[in-house]
């Protein structure tokens, strides 16, 4: 085993390396230090405690007793009849009830109050008495060995906790990773002290990822295992936005902008709206930023996405007009709660509802408000639902048809061959 001095001098090394705090690496020290002399000393079964002085490089051992009384033992004839009964339900295969908390004594693990009072006349029931034991040793090979091996593992764990610890703190943040490995259609990122797995459910549909590459991320859960930390990563949650947003929108940061809500269909369009929490201040133009470079920053990290940004308003009606953006809406029928109808003239009617009836949708998660869209002068009401329920169907129509025309296809190609086959056939017998 090092010498400790020499061990002494290489713990705030270590500390730096493996992002641990000095203190729990001379804890880990010291429980490998007790390790190692409970084995060079046989005294198995014992509980031994170490301190380890980082300035002399020398370490201290007791051993310690908790303190216990009368009423805190089985009593012999207590533990003849705890016996009795235990193999009596032993031949009945009946489980073990639970015993009222009392101990069976263990002269290595326990000491009598009587006992311990000669020792410390002010200790009481309950408490560890330390019992100073030999320091000046040295350690034969296997202690040594027990000492290594207690070390390595404790620093592991404490490595891991540190991590995970560090994560933990950093959860619902946005953090940087570079792609390690794809496993399938999971994708595997390296945040720098430990690696994140980015799910198929949390990526940005139709984006692809290569080995080496940078990219933005979102801690949506950290988690602890027997492996070390297991940290979700996500691209796709909507809080992702707001994360990219606080990070380029100092307004945002400050709490002088105030991002309400967000509603987001990833790779494909986000709305977010936003409220001034100071008076002079534009919430969108500080969203926006000059000649637009906020906003595209955050874009560019999204891989083109679009971002609708728009006012939040008290007035519910105000609001759902500002949300159905950028088509302009006349009027705001609100017909119960959580109900309402935007007319809008006819030629803003398909910019209202958006392709798929992405536009309305958004808009009434935005809101949290269901939102139907009429023509002004008209009864007729058209939902977000219905436009999906007829984009459903022409998706339905348009592989029906792409299924048709490959199998026309392949049968055509099998006739072609059918035909060539006769021909190469008499080639050969010529």
């Amino acid at each position: 085993m090092e010498d400790l001095k020499t061990l002494a001098s290489s713990i705030a090394q270590i500390a730096e390396e493996k992002g641990v705090a000095q203190d729990k690496i001379i804890e880990v020290i010291e429980m490998a230090l007790a390790a190692a002399y409970k084995k060079d000393k046989d005294r198995k079964g014992e509980n031994i405690r170490a301190k380890f002085n980082l300035d002399t490089g020398k370490a201290k051992f007791w051993q310690a007793l908790e303190v216990v009384d009368e009423s805190m033992i089985y009593s012999e004839e207590e533990l003849e009849e705890l016996k009795q009964k235990t193999e009596e339900r032993a031949e009945k295969g009946e489980e073990e009830e639970e015993e009222k908390k009392k101990i069976r004594f263990n002269p290595k693990q326990y000491i009598m109050l009587k006992e311990a009072k000669e020792r410390d006349p002010k200790i009481k029931v309950g408490e560890e008495l330390l019992i100073p034991l030999e320091s000046d040793i040295d350690y034969g090979r296997i202690a040594a060995q027990t000492a290594k091996q207690v070390v390595l593992q404790r620093l592991k764990e404490a490595e891991r906790d540190a991590i995970y610890e560090e994560f933990k703190e950093k959860e619902e943040e946005v953090v940087s990773g570079i792609v390690q490995r794809i496993e399938g259609r999971n994708v595997f990122f390296d945040l720098g002290k430990t690696i994140g797995i980015l799910p198929a459910a949390e990526q940005i549909p139709r984006e692809n990822y290569r080995i080496g590459e940078r990219q933005r991320l979102f801690i949506k859960s950290v988690e602890s295992s027997s492996k070390g930390p297991l940290i979700v990563l996500s691209r796709a949650h909507p809080k992702f936005v707001s994360k990219l947003f606080e990070i380029e929108v100092p307004e945002v940061s400050s709490g002088q902008v105030e991002i309400k809500s967000v509603a987001r269909e990833p790779g494909f369009r986000t709305k977010i709206a936003v409220y001034s929490t100071e008076e002079g201040i534009d919430a969108i133009g500080a969203m926006v930023g000059q000649r637009g470079t906020r906003v595209v920053a955050v874009i560019n990290s999204l891989n083109g996405e679009k971002i609708d940004i728009i006012e939040w308003s008290e007035d519910v009606a105000d609001f759902i007009s500002n949300a159905l953006s950028p088509a302009k809406v006349l009027d705001v029928e609100i017909e119960e709660k959580g109900q309402a109808v935007a007319v809008v003239s006819e030629d803003q009617l398909s910019l209202a509802i958006g392709k798929g009836g992405q536009n309305v949708r958004l808009a009434a998660k935005l809101t949290g408000w269901k939102i139907d869209v009429k023509v002004e002068g008209s009864d007729e009401k058209i939902s977000a639902d219905d436009v999906e329920q007829d984009v459903e169907q022409d998706i339905e129509k348009d592989e029906e048809e792409s299924k048709k025309d490959e199998e026309e296809s392949k049968e055509r190609e099998e006739k072609k061959q059918k035909k060539a086959a006769p021909k190469k056939e008499s080639k050969k017998k010529n």
